[in-house]
């Protein structure tokens, strides 16, 4: 079974740099999208074209036009697909996505950004402890939960080019990498860092400074797994060369 998250910055930008035709030659069982930033109703035949390569789409749109919002497609019937997690100010962005299947659950989740300024961050940083409490009580009914995604977070100062001038920065922030590992500690695992030790692998490249040519990157999208999938875990591996949006894909293959 293969799995891909990808924060398309925007699903009809991403379809106009051929993003559909990289779908189809990609061909996995589940996508998970994040920053999708459009309704189905504006995509509609583009949606027609996503069906027929066989997948099911799950769009969770903002409610504010243009921004945020959460997809999931997929290939395999889910018994259940639930929009939220119950508290409106991250539902109302679209943030969090979950399809249940036979043996596990998967979401597509996309946190918020602090990095505009001090009332975002404070908003980042109530999610954050929000969205610990939830998965928390989910997981006892969902033992089996692959949290895909967009964290903006970076974990350690392996996963960003320059952790020293990044110190202070939004998505490097103590706070947040010690939230990452506690929440990583809690239950889970990160699956590219189960197979890939080595520095310099980011899913995301700021569009200025020709960052991404110099491979001056963040690694801010994950799918992290609970520890009772470890043992069918089969490869997670980074797609940059995938270029509809300033983030890449992320692929896992799981038994």
């Amino acid at each position: 079974m293969k799995l891909i998250t990808y924060n398309v910055n925007g699903i009809r930008s991403a379809i106009n740099k051929n993003w559909l035709e990289w779908l189809r030659a990609a061909d996995v069982d589940i996508v998970c999208l994040q920053e999708i930033k459009a309704h189905p109703g504006q995509i509609s035949e583009e949606i027609v074209q996503i069906e027929s390569m066989g997948y099911q789409c799950f769009w969770y749109p903002a409610e504010k036009k243009g921004y945020s919002g959460t997809a999931i497609l997929t290939r395999i019937e889910p018994k259940h697909v639930e929009y939220g997690v119950g508290i409106a100010d991250y539902d109302d962005e679209g943030r969090v996505i979950r399809a249940d299947f036979a043996d596990f659950s998967i979401m597509s989740a996309y946190f918020p950004s602090g990095s505009s300024g001090d009332e975002r961050q404070a908003f980042k940083f109530q999610f954050l402890d929000d969205f610990q409490h939830y998965v928390h009580r989910l997981k006892t009914n969902i033992p089996n939960l692959i949290i895909s995604g967009d964290y903006n977070i970076c974990h350690r100062p392996i996963d960003i080019h320059n952790p020293k001038s990044n110190a202070n920065s939004s998505g490097f922030l103590p706070e947040e990498r010690d939230w990452m590992e506690n929440f990583i500690r809690s239950g889970f695992v990160d699956t590219f860092r189960y197979f890939n030790d080595e520095p310099h692998h980011y899913t995301w490249w700021s569009f200025r400074a020709n960052a991404r040519a110099k491979n001056l990157g963040w690694r801010i999208d994950y799918h992290i797994a609970s520890q009772s999938l470890i043992s069918r875990l089969k490869k997670a591996v980074i797609l940059p060369e995938a270029k509809h949006s300033d983030h890449c894909p992320v692929l896992l293959e799981l038994e």
